[in-house]
Parts: C-alpha cells; sequence; structure tokens
C-alpha cells in the first residue's frame, strides 16, 4: 500500500483525563470517517502539560502502564475501525521507571511496540527530566498497514542523529508527537527543522502539535505534513483544535532527493570516528 491519509489530531488537554480521553477516542472516529489509514496524536495528550511545573509528585501519578487502561481502549477501537494509531502518554514501566512514550497500534488493534522519548529536556517550563526517564528501546522503525513508520516524540526531533537513525531503519513516514509552545524557539525554526531532516532523510514527516493555553504556556497548534523534499503539504489552524487530513504517497519517500542522492553517496565508515 502506497497511497494513504493520515490524519493529525490537533487536540487541547483539559484538567479531566477521562474526557481527554474521550475526545482522542472520538478524533479516531472522524479521521475513520474521513477514510484516513493512520491517526496521531500530540505528547501527553491525556493530561495538562505537567512538566512546565517542576518535581510535581502528584504529576508523576500519572503514569501508567502499556498496555494499561488507556491504551487498551485505544487499541479496541483502532481495531474496530482499521486505523493505524499512534499514541503519546506517560508511561510508568514495570520496574517503576516512567518515559514520554508512543505505543504504535496497527489496524488490526496489535501493539508494534513503543518508543520511548530518547533525549529529555530540562530548561525552563520544560523540567521533562524530573519526570521522564531517558528512553531505552532505540529508534525503531514499525511495520504497519499503512508502511513504515517511525515516531520522534517532541525533543527527539532536535537531534539529527535520531532523526538520521529513522532513516536508516527505513522509515517513510516520521510521526512526531509534539508539546511546543508560542515563543519557544526562534521564528520559523518549529517548521523548518522538520522539513529539513524530511529533506535529508527521504520520508514524510508528520508533526502533531499540542494547543490551547495551559498556565504558563501557550501551544500554537499548527500541526503540519512535510513530504520528502521539504514541502509543506498540510497545515493544521493556529491556536484551535483541528484535525489535519493529508493524502500522501508514501512510495515517494523511496524516489526522493535523499534515496536518490544522499544515500548513495554517504560514507558511515567515517562518522563513527568525528562523533567519538
Amino acid at each position: 500500500m502506497s497511497r494513504v491519509k493520515i490524519a493529525l489530531a490537533q487536540v487541547s488537554s483539559s484538567p479531566d483525563r477521562g474526557r481527554n480521553l474521550e475526545r482522542c477516542l472520538d478524533a479516531m472516529r472522524g479521521a475513520a470517517a474521513q477514510a484516513a489509514g493512520l491517526v496521531a496524536f500530540p505528547e501527553v495528550v491525556l493530561d495538562r502539560f505537567f512538566p512546565q511545573r517542576p518535581g510535581d509528585e502528584a504529576a508523576r501519578d500519572l503514569a501508567e502502564p502499556i498496555p494499561g487502561p488507556s491504551t487498551e481502549r485505544v487499541a479496541a477501537l483502532a481495531r474496530e475501525l482499521g486505523l493505524v494509531t499512534v499514541f503519546n502518554l506517560y508511561e510508568r514501566a514495570a520496574d517503576g521507571r516512567t518515559f514520554d512514550s508512543s505505543p504504535v497500534f496497527d489496524a488490526d488493534g496489535t501493539l508494534l511496540g513503543v518508543t520511548r522519548m530518547v533525549h529529555v529536556a530540562q530548561y525552563e517550563n520544560f523540567f521533562e527530566q524530573d519526570y521522564y526517564d531517558l528512553g531505552d528501546r532505540g529508534a525503531p522503525v514499525y511495520d504497519t498497514a499503512v508502511g513504515r513508520v517511525g515516531v520522534a516524540i517532541c525533543y527527539d526531533r532536535h537531534y539529527p542523529e535520531y532523526m538520521r537513525a529513522l532513516g536508516v531503519g527505513g522509515a517513510q513516514l516520521v510521526i512526531i508527537p509534539q508539546a511546543g509552545s508560542v515563543g519557544e524557539w526562534p521564528y520559523g525554526m518549529f517548521e523548518a527543522e522538520v522539513r529539513t531532516a524530511a529533506f535529508q532523510n527521504g520520508y514524510f514527516a508528520a508533526l502533531c502539535n499540542r494547543v490551547g493555553v495551559e498556565e504558563q504556556l501557550t501551544f500554537a497548534g499548527e500541526s503540519f505534513v512535510s513530504d520528502p523534499e521539504g514541502r509543506v503539504v498540510a497545515r493544521a489552524r493556529s491556536g484551535e483544535d483541528d484535525l489535519l487530513v493529508a493524502d500522501l504517497d508514501l512510495g515517494r519517500a523511496a524516489d526522493s532527493t535523499a534515496r536518490r542522492l544522499f544515500w548513495r553517496d554517504r560514507r558511515p565508515e567515517l562518522y563513527r570516528d568525528w562523533l567519538e
């Protein structure tokens, strides 16, 4: 399958966790109603953005296992709708560690795996190291019903090594669950680095951002999709909930500039010494 519609569920998060989950499930139904084959969600969408507060022990209690109460409902609906689903939530592992995690469900509801954020931020309003352990699962790429899909969770998108690893893994589409606030980075950088990664690595990149005002932060929304040539082909509204649907031909990844030229001329035998 080469051609697919994907949906980015740009949904705001209220203080009511149960309501947030219901709104995510409604977004899945909305995506299926528009014939989407895949739906993706923003970062830690079930909760208000607790990392803006340092060391909140009560927030740590929000973490849940995968599989768990929320993901079981997501998986069941993914199976019912035949919808590949890239979710994101605060995970508690069996050993007590906690992660910013994206479980990936295939169109039959099967849990294909869980990507955990590898690089964890720690700066004003993003005190994420107070909550998240460092991801220990690398940069997996999943064979889904719609194609080969990788996930770069929020901060990981800043690291060329991580984005390259998804390309090495053969990703045709990279989903980026995001919590990007207004004024966090220089104007235009939010979009430019994702477009550059898509162009350099030869895949589609789809960033699904949080939206809404939450205490000290205003999340912009403006979710978007870049094609493998670095062109934005779809964009969600600014500052409000939206369901962005984009019609993609994932087969274009194989014929991209990166795959025709950049990958051909790489010299990976040199890079390890340079970087170490």
